[in-house]
């Protein structure tokens, strides 16, 4: 799997989603929770949801008090209601301070205080450093793609998800600022060293264009940010018309849905992205007209690829818009729903599931490519390209 140190994450594993979500108004997060059957069928979809609802309310309800008890009897009623999170069964429920709530809402609108590192976890359980961001503390600091991250202020990363590397390299708007310290371990190759960076206000840079030799344009989608989807139409209608697209969503953690919605009505001439509930409701997320629906077009993603990034995979899958290249994706299709307790902390609680234009369930399953790669899923991506010829 893959992460960034873009948005506060768990400081648990399962401590809710890598990004917050907002559908129609309203700020959710997704999650993974396995907990849909293979034997699930669409027609089971609404009354699950609405049971699903029924026990978060309850659970929300629980959550409150135990934190409303404590701070009466002078305890933390985050704390407490940490601990009526896990009683709840509820494996992605989550209990976020103020400060880590703060660091969502601000991620959101395109910046992030942090060191400039994406990383993800390999087949050893080693955490390999898969981008720096140019101008970041981390870039200053000599910190190269491949290097290898040991630990971070102490804590050994081997075999932690990613999510809690993040977390530590992260800290919260409260107690890790702009300035503050993070100290890490590293390796490359044979060389062991230790480098403290300062962390630093950064913008999320989540959309990336490049063309290759062969005309192909790449869209690279890091998370799905404020205007992020815009930034993906822009770079559809500026690419060279005889010339396929590579819409690139390896190590995308998700993030804001209706900019995912927004991104696959860059490909899609109107029609259903994906059906979702909240509360029992089942509601609907459809693409704008008058997207390109005719250059050829390929979506490589792989074990990061989260969410909203999910859901428009799911999208431009089940409409027959794009071949998907690379490995499963880590099918994070669940919904939580927010509440905010006395002392400003929140809760989240799992009321829903999001479902593909086909009905297909993608939380604990992902998305199955059709196609296996790994190092290679751009090479591929070229040759399939090459293969559904030009668009003309």
């Amino acid at each position: 799997m893959s992460g960034r140190d873009l948005f506060r994450q768990p400081r648990r594993f399962g401590r809710g989603a890598a990004l917050t979500l907002v559908f129609a108004g309203v700020l959710v997060a997704g999650a993974a929770t396995g907990s849909l059957p293979d034997g699930d069928h669409p027609d089971s979809f609404g009354r699950k949801a609405a049971q699903a609802a029924a026990r978060a309310g309850t659970r929300h309800d629980d959550v409150a008090k135990a934190a409303a008890d404590a701070m009466a009897d002078g305890k933390s009623p985050m704390e407490a209601a940490e601990r009526a999170v896990s009683r709840s069964g509820d494996r992605w429920g989550a209990v976020y301070s103020e400060g880590e709530y703060q660091e969502f809402q601000e991620a959101l609108d395109g910046e992030y205080t942090g060191v400039g590192l994406w990383a993800r976890r390999e087949r050893n359980g080693r955490i390999e450093v898969t981008r720096v961001q140019s101008g970041s503390p981390a870039a200053a600091a000599g910190i190269r793609k491949g290097d290898r991250l040991r630990s971070v202020d102490g804590h050994k990363v081997d075999e932690r998800p990613v999510t809690e590397v993040v977390a530590l390299l992260r800290g919260d708007a409260q107690d890790a600022p702009a300035g503050t310290t993070v100290r890490l371990g590293l390796e490359r190759g044979t060389r062991a060293w230790n480098e403290t960076l300062r962390r630093a206000r950064l913008s999320t840079d989540s959309v990336t264009v490049r063309r290759l030799p062969d005309g192909v344009t790449v869209i690279r989608i890091a998370a799905f940010t404020k205007g992020s989807g815009g930034d993906v139409r822009t770079a559809v209608r500026q690419a060279p018309a005889d010339g396929g697209i590579v819409l690139d969503l390896r190590g995308n953690s998700g993030g804001l849905v209706t900019e995912a919605t927004t991104a696959a009505s860059a490909f899609l001439d109107g029609g259903l992205v994906a059906t979702y509930d909240v509360d029992g409701k089942q509601r609907a997320l459809h693409a704008e007209p008058g997207g390109d629906t005719a250059r050829p077009l390929v979506a490589l993603v792989d074990g990061g690829t989260m969410s909203a990034a999910e859901m428009l995979t799911g999208a431009l899958q089940d409409r027959g818009r794009a071949v998907v290249i690379g490995s499963r994706t880590f099918g994070k299709g669940s919904v939580q729903m927010p509440s905010r307790l006395p002392d400003g902390s929140v809760a989240e609680l799992t009321v829903g599931h999001y479902r593909t234009p086909a009905g297909r369930a993608v939380d604990g399953r992902g998305i199955t490519p059709d196609l296996e790669a790994g190092q290679d899923a751009l090479q591929r991506a070229e040759t399939v390209l090459r293969g559904l010829g030009d668009p003309s």
